[in-house]
């Protein structure tokens, strides 16, 4: 038996998903797209079942790429699988028009009214019974933060039904009028302090406060938590567990050998340096571990925290008229605040949007200037001493490349940009339970997909200094480098294993001895002048060969145009007197 959970976005699917299913998930593409699904399992009379969360729709009728895939599962199902439909119990009616779709597919149905503590609370009162009676299958209140309902919902999943039921779509709206008014009694009461929250929350004037307060609060969180695991944890665990371990493999070795160079690296005044030494077994290891995955670890917390709580598509409704601007519309930053945990999720996100054009504006503004956090640890590693200055310099530069880039852009790519149209859940306390499951596969993608790339890269650029081809590249890219940029031919190599990992390379400046403004311009080109290969990959599948190529072209003229320009600027600002 196959079970598809089905239903609007924001209903609380994914939250039913982690109830009815274990912590072992996967998570798989559509065959011959790249919409993303997730499946799980669970017993059911002591058979293994197969539950899929199905990409959120409104509607049988697709009009994106996500629903064409919801769509193309419910035509797939065999005649023993079965569909449980969540339904928002507090926007009944809104919901009932997938409920009467599914019904005259003919598949087997139950539906779910989740959420069913919310609509008590609002005063809204829903006859489950009578509802059954009106469509004919089965209808269970459910409560999946709480695990109210679940262990029945479970038990009638055999009762599954079809009960026929069709209509013409010009009647759908008249039927569904119809149910809800014999189900359903709404009660006068007033506003919960949520309900107040949620319209301050979306405010032109004081929403914005308020966003900027949450912001500032997440990313303080994200640091507060990703130096504390570095510090009490991960540098720890190096230095006490896995030092001792490289330090006899580099004696066995011995330091003038090739296999010293590629596995350890070179030693700083003659012990081993885990940021600098640059060697597979330790800066390789120590970048991804130690280093990075604290910071993705915080951010990714935090985002599933803000998504289960309601806030993001606040905030999207909130930065609108701003991201129109930019030839984009507000829920366009769920990518963008994506890309800052990672790249590659963010460019998968671009699908939500709707137009050729958003999906290319939004993949390139990323490209260029939206750091991962993995390059934002790097930098503020390698800028953090100088203060405000360092770091304001670098990603002041890209915030000013984001927004001129976006006007620009929306100005020479042809197409529309369409009004936003999003859903806004009432503010809910997060299940722990679904979001824990969600951060580990945001976790384990980095693990899988993006530490490979690291240690892939950290071999490479050894080999190539191994066989003077990064001295050789220097000599070569060194006009480019000195004259336009003002960097050193030995930048060559971070520029090079850039294309595999960014943050890796980001760490390669640190041994190198530049100057303030070297280091600025060097990580501003590095942030913009190429996403890594993981990013590049994805990024070609999104967009196509064609628009790939295009903003290719764009993230290198503009690396390389804004690099020299800051080396002019800079060169000026501190060479003259104060």
């Amino acid at each position: 038996m196959k079970i598809l959970l089905m239903g609007n976005p924001n209903v609380g699917k994914s939250a039913v998903f982690s109830r009815l299913t274990g912590a072992d998930v996967v998570t798989s593409n559509y065959p011959g797209t790249t919409v993303e699904f997730t499946r799980g399992k669970m017993k059911l009379d002591g058979e293994d079942v197969e539950v899929i969360d199905v990409p959120g729709t409104y509607t049988l009728e697709p009009t994106s790429r996500v629903e064409e895939v919801a769509v193309k599962m419910v035509e797939e199902l065999g005649d023993g699988d079965i569909v449980i439909h969540i339904v928002d119990s507090t926007t009944l009616e809104r919901n009932l028009l997938l409920t009467l779709q599914l019904l005259s597919t003919g598949r087997k149905v139950i539906v779910a009214l989740n959420m069913w503590d919310e609509a008590r609370n609002k005063g809204i009162g829903i006859d489950h019974k009578k509802l059954e009676e009106r469509l004919g299958v089965p209808v269970v209140p459910t409560c999946a933060r709480s695990g109210e309902g679940i262990r029945e919902l479970k038990s009638r999943i055999k009762e599954a039904s079809s009960s026929g039921l069709s209509y013409p779509d010009e009647q759908k709206w008249q039927v569904i009028g119809n149910i809800v008014e014999e189900v359903q009694r709404v009660t006068h009461r007033h506003p919960t302090l949520g309900e107040k929250l949620g319209g301050l929350t979306v405010h032109p004037v004081w929403g914005i406060p308020f966003a900027l307060l949450v912001l500032y609060i997440t990313f303080r969180a994200i640091r507060f938590i990703g130096e504390g695991l570095i510090g009490y944890v991960c540098d720890p665990a190096f230095e006490r567990l896995w030092l001792p371990a490289v330090e006899k493999l580099s004696t066995l070795l011995g330091p003038e050998t090739l296999l010293h160079e590629l596995f350890i690296g070179n030693l700083i005044e003659g012990e081993i340096d885990f940021m600098q030494s640059f060697g597979l077994f330790t800066t390789g290891l120590y970048i991804p571990f130690a280093a990075v995955l604290p910071y993705v670890f915080a951010f990714y917390l935090m985002l599933s925290f803000l998504e289960d709580l309601g806030y993001l598509p606040r905030l999207a409704i909130l930065v609108d008229i701003l991201m129109h601007r930019l030839g984009l519309h507000g829920l366009s930053i769920v990518p963008m605040m994506l890309g800052l945990g990672c790249n590659v999720p963010g460019a998968l996100s671009t699908r939500i949007l709707e137009t050729r054009k958003e999906r290319f504006i939004a993949a390139t503004l990323m490209g260029v200037a939206v750091p991962c956090m993995a390059q934002i640890a790097m930098v503020v590693g390698l800028l953090g001493k100088y203060g405000p200055k360092g770091l304001g310099s670098v990603f002041g530069t890209l915030l000013i490349l984001w927004l001129g880039l976006g006007m620009a852009l929306k100005k020479l790519i042809r197409g529309e940009t369409p009004e936003i149209v999003v859903d806004i859940p009432p503010y809910r306390a997060p299940y722990w339970g679904a979001l824990a499951k969600k951060l580990w596969m945001r976790m384990r993608w980095f693990l899988t997909e993006a530490v490979p790339f690291v240690l892939l890269g950290v071999f490479v650029v050894n080999l190539l200094y191994s066989l003077d081809v990064i001295d050789f590249l220097g000599k070569l890219l060194s006009p480019v480098l000195t004259t336009i940029l003002g960097l050193p031919p030995e930048a060559v190599g971070a520029l090079i294993v850039g294309f595999l990992r960014k943050d890796v390379a980001v760490g390669m400046l640190a041994p190198l001895g530049l100057s303030f403004k070297q280091l600025i311009v060097a990580s501003v080109v590095l942030c913009t002048y190429f996403p890594c290969v993981a990013t590049f990959v994805t990024l070609f599948r999104e967009l196509g060969l064609k628009d790939m190529s295009k903003a290719t072209f764009i993230m290198v003229g503009i690396a390389l145009s804004v690099g020299g320009l800051l080396n002019f600027l800079l060169g000026l600002i501190i060479s003259s007197p104060r």
